[in-house]
Formats: C-alpha cells, sequence, structure tokens
C-alpha cells in the first residue's frame, strides 16, 4: 500500500508491517492503523506514522535508552488485549513532546506503546505506578546515549564517512528486537 504523508512523503507500506491499534492514542481514537517509520538521521527516534491521517506521526523513543531501569507493568486484561501470552514477544515506546526548543524534549513514561511483534498489535497503556511522569525529561541523557554510538561508529573502520545520508522508510516489525520490559503483574 502506498501512503502520502505529511512529514515522510511517499512510503509504501508492506501489509506485514501494519500495526493495529484498536483504541487508537490517546487524543487519537479514530486513527488505528500505524507503521513505523525510520526518518534515516541516526537520532534513534522514530514516528509512529497513521495510515489514515497523513499528518499525524508521534515520535516514539525505546526509553531503555535514557531510563535503563524502566519497567511495564500489564494486567492480565492488558495482556489479553494485545493477545500476548509471552511478555518476550513485545516491544515498549515512549512517545515523545518535542517543542520548539529541542532541549526540553520530555518522553512519556506513564502512558507508554506496548507492540505484540508477533500479531502487529499494539497498545497504549496507563501504568499505575506513581514513579513515572508523563514529561520526563530526557534530553541530556538521548545526548549522552548518541554520543557515545558515534565514538563507537569513529572508533570503527568498517563507518564510510563518505557514505550517502539515509532516506527515510518504513520498520519492518520482524526487525523490532524485544524491548524485555514488560513485566505481567503477579495476581
Amino acid at each position: 500500500m502506498v501512503v502520502q504523508t505529511g512529514r515522510f512523503g511517499r512510503l509504501e507500506v508492506a501489509e506485514s508491517d501494519l500495526i493495529s491499534i484498536p483504541g487508537g492514542i490517546l487524543g487519537f481514537p479514530e486513527n488505528t492503523k500505524f507503521c513505523l517509520v525510520d526518518p534515516g538521521d541516526d537520532v534513534l527516534i522514530v514516528w509512529l506514522q497513521s495510515l489514515e491521517n497523513a499528518e499525524l506521526a508521534i515520535p516514539l523513543l525505546e526509553p531503555k535508552i535514557f531510563k535503563t531501569d524502566y519497567t511495564v507493568r500489564l494486567s492480565a486484561a492488558e495482556l489479553r488485549e494485545l493477545k500476548l501470552d509471552n511478555v518476550n514477544q513485545s516491544a515498549v515506546f515512549s512517545l515523545l513532546t518535542i517543542g520548539d526548543d529541542i532541549t526540553q524534549m520530555s518522553a512519556n513514561l506513564k502512558a507508554p506503546l506496548v507492540i505484540n511483534l508477533r500479531e502487529k498489535l499494539a497498545k497504549q497503556v496507563v501504568l499505575q505506578e506513581n514513579e513515572y511522569t508523563i514529561k520526563h525529561p530526557m534530553f541530556k541523557e538521548l545526548r549522552a546515549h548518541l554520543m557515545t554510538i558515534s565514538a563507537q561508529r569513529r572508533g570503527s573502520s568498517a563507518q564510510d564517512e563518505n557514505a550517502p545520508p539515509r532516506a527515510s522508510g518504513i520498520i519492518s516489525i520482524s526487525t523490532i528486537p524485544p524491548s524485555l520490559t514488560v513485566k505481567a503483574l503477579q495476581a
């Protein structure tokens, strides 16, 4: 399927890369079909692109990058909704807020997006833990992580500095590793 987007232009999305979010994202319940887009900029932020609204693209980031002890505890009902019989089949992303001042970007740790990688089914869950906020500042941690990656690449002889920049493209769900941050609540 070919999709015209506001941010990434024309994208070709394979059926196998569609993500269904039956309840939509908080604030956008009418949008239920999405794909993940790599903007090709090596910043680790990926975008959840609506296939029903060309202008709706939400930045996402794997929370372990900036909060290493992050854990998502799902209830039995949430596990059923996601058809997750094994929590190791899931990926977790924080929704980001990026304003005019990028140094003030924040991550929503209170309501992450959990994706069942096998079923290509996702849900934005609202965690009951009070330790997480909807505006977790994380720019410094992300910048430090990117600097580490950059230093490692500079040290690698395999890196071709004259290589052309990568183009944006669809992320195949089959290439996403499980997050290993999801836990089931104890009964």
